[in-house]
């Protein structure tokens, strides 16, 4: 593959707004409470908790309703909430760089479809961002991407009369996947199939390299394209940072890199609180 590396130039206000959109999300996550297997839905404090527990014989003769039971499921619920909400700043960060570097609107970067449910009732669907080729001005990156597509079907060896009418690509964003949920899958499945219907080929932009190795070969046999966050390889068909950097035109490993300290210093901030009582 022969791209020239283009790398789109932001302003510090970009940078700010690119930053602040990340941990947006990843702030809600100090003030977790967990619910405690109830639909509470706020959650429970350290006081409910006692009075719940401490009210359930089983639970008190036990010590259950000892305060770092409650560090723990607020702990282990929080965990879970950091990821989600990591995975929800990138999706959003990512539609604002496709916005910002192909000079797409938001309606552009988006794309969903519909099913009908078992009860007859239609349901949205939607993926995580969208380049729509042909609504692209700028030359260059137009030619980046549509070069890029062409050795993706030629890789996950599309059928060439249905690679010749891909009109451009859909993006789920994760931030890891290592679950074996199998309705995440099967549904994952269901939105590629849906966008090839549609024309478009489906992409899954993990940022870490945290990928079960079955998922990732299941998901390619399905036809996804797949890239993962290594900074070991300079090639977009294999790396989510060369990716965005030599096709997107944006530096996401830079950017990352130089507001490291203030990410990690957020996300300190927040384990911090979740491991206390």
């Amino acid at each position: 593959m022969h791209l020239r590396t283009y790398v789109h130039v932001m302003s510090y206000e970009y940078e700010e707004i690119y930053l602040n959109t990340i941990l947006k999300p990843i702030r809600a996550c100090e003030s977790y409470k967990p619910n405690l297997g109830h639909k509470k839905r706020n959650g429970y404090s350290l006081m409910e908790f006692k009075e719940l527990y401490g009210n359930d014989p089983f639970y008190h003769w036990l010590g259950l309703d000892d305060s770092l039971m409650y560090a723990a499921h607020r702990a282990a619920g929080g965990m879970t909430s950091i990821y989600r909400q990591i995975g929800i700043g990138f999706e959003n960060l990512f539609r604002l760089i496709l916005q910002d570097t192909l000079d797409l609107s938001d309606e552009q970067v988006r794309w969903s479809y519909n099913v009908r449910r078992v009860d007859n009732e239609m349901r949205k669907l939607s993926l995580d961002g969208r380049i729509p080729v042909d609504e692209i001005s700028d030359k260059n990156a137009k030619d980046r991407i549509c070069s890029w597509l062409n050795d993706v079907t030629d890789l996950l060896e599309i059928n060439p009369a249905v690679a010749s009418s891909i009109k451009g690509v859909v993006f789920e964003v994760r931030q890891g996947y290592k679950s074996k949920d199998s309705k995440r899958q099967n549904a994952d499945i269901a939105n590629a199939a849906a966008a090839y219907t549609s024309a478009y080929l489906p992409c899954a932009l993990i940022l870490s390299t945290q990928i079960d190795e079955d998922i990732y070969f299941r998901y390619r046999a399905e036809k996804w394209m797949l890239l993962t966050g290594r900074t070991d390889s300079t090639t977009p068909l294999v790396s989510t940072y060369a990716f965005m950097k030599n096709v997107i035109g944006y530096d996401l490993a830079s950017f990352l890199q130089r507001n490291s300290d203030t990410l990690r210093a957020e996300i300190g901030q927040i384990l911090q609180a979740l491991l206390k009582p």
